[in-house]
């Protein structure tokens, strides 16, 4: 593996592949269990991520990169193999969440900034020992009848900055996470207002990254799509989605960026896949648009899974078509028939 952060980038946006985030915290992959009932020890954590990085239809041909929780990062599998050389030997590149969560902001009411600076440069000397190359800092944006304010935005958009540019001195690649909510309340929130909002918080970003000197071709940015919120009421055809997030991005993001990996934010799997496959089949772009999916790649392996060893076969078959359909997407090729044809 090439150890230029440029190369590292272009490496986790590579044709027709896309990261699979499984950095969930101990207490998000909680929720995950129990939906499934099954019960939250180191055990059944390794277990299940296991499952998903021994697939090897799915590492091998539509997986760039896996983001990782810090448990995760220095786990082995059950045989003793470390997970960092599983997803090496897949050809995929190993990376880290790095941030400590959205914390009020101070007087802010329900805004919150994202912690974690403080011993960050230190952590990322392990993070990279440990094999990592990439890393994720999620930040956060409310839309209210009240929010987003400057202070929030400009707040988390400092914040990306000083973490990729620690992570670029790291030799890390770092991926810039500014996500816009989709359930904010039903008055204020429809797709216009999450277009605004989008556009201001990426302007800010790019303007903060400038500032602190990260070098634009070795980070990945990781935005939110486009949508109306999920309590406005309203909706959006897919084509809507693809015009105006793909309106945001030209606006907003720099060609220099190698790639922008959506996140999938609260939207269901199906339709997830089918907005990023109408951006790349709509236009043509400066910079290569792929999918860094937790819960969209992982909700229906979850299920098939149940906790129990003899399931591993299907999760494994529902996390391959997942994958597959989001690497369709990537090219601009997946419909509804290859959907429902798997």
């Amino acid at each position: 593996m090439s150890e230029r952060i440029e190369d590292i980038a272009i490496a986790m946006v590579a044709e027709g592949q896309g990261i699979l985030a499984a950095d969930e915290s101990t207490g998000t992959i909680q929720k995950r269990f129990d939906s499934i009932k099954v019960e939250n020890t180191e055990e059944n954590r390794r277990d299940y991520r296991e499952m998903l990085f021994r697939d090897e239809e799915a590492m091998n041909n539509y997986i760039s990169g896996v983001i990782l929780f810090e448990e995760t990062l220095f786990q082995k599998a059950a045989d003793g193999t470390p997970f960092v050389d599983l997803i090496r030997k897949a050809g995929a590149v190993p990376g880290i969440k790095v941030d400590k969560g959205a914390m009020p902001l101070p007087g802010a009411g329900i805004e919150t900034v994202t912690e974690g600076l403080d011993g960050l440069r230190e952590r990322l000397a392990k993070y990279h020992a440990a094999g990592a190359r990439f890393a994720k800092w999620r930040a956060v944006i409310a839309i209210s009848d009240t929010t987003p304010s400057h202070n929030a935005i400009h707040a988390n958009a400092h914040a990306l900055a000083r973490y990729a540019a620690l992570c670029q001195e790291a030799g890390i690649v770092p991926i810039v996470e500014p996500e816009v909510l989709m359930d904010g309340p039903h008055s204020t929130h429809d797709i216009a207002r999450c277009e605004a909002v989008t556009e201001w918080a990426l302007k800010e970003q790019f303007q903060e990254l400038y500032y602190a000197g990260v070098k634009l071709d070795g980070m990945i940015l990781k935005p939110n799509m486009v949508v109306p919120g999920q309590k406005s009421g309203t909706s959006a055809s897919v084509e809507e989605v693809a015009e105006r997030t793909v309106r945001v991005l030209k606006n907003c993001v720099p060609s220099a960026v190698p790639g922008i990996a959506f996140l999938s934010g609260g939207q269901s799997d199906e339709d997830a896949t089918a907005h990023l496959s109408a951006m790349n089949a709509m236009y043509d772009l400066p910079w290569k648009l792929t999918f860094s999916y937790g819960r969209a790649l992982q909700a229906a392996c979850l299920s098939a899974w149940g906790g129990k060893k003899e399931n591993v076969p299907s999760g494994q078959m529902a996390f391959t078509h997942r994958a597959r359909m989001n690497s369709l997407a990537s090219l601009g090729k997946w419909s509804i028939e290859q959907e429902k044809s798997a």
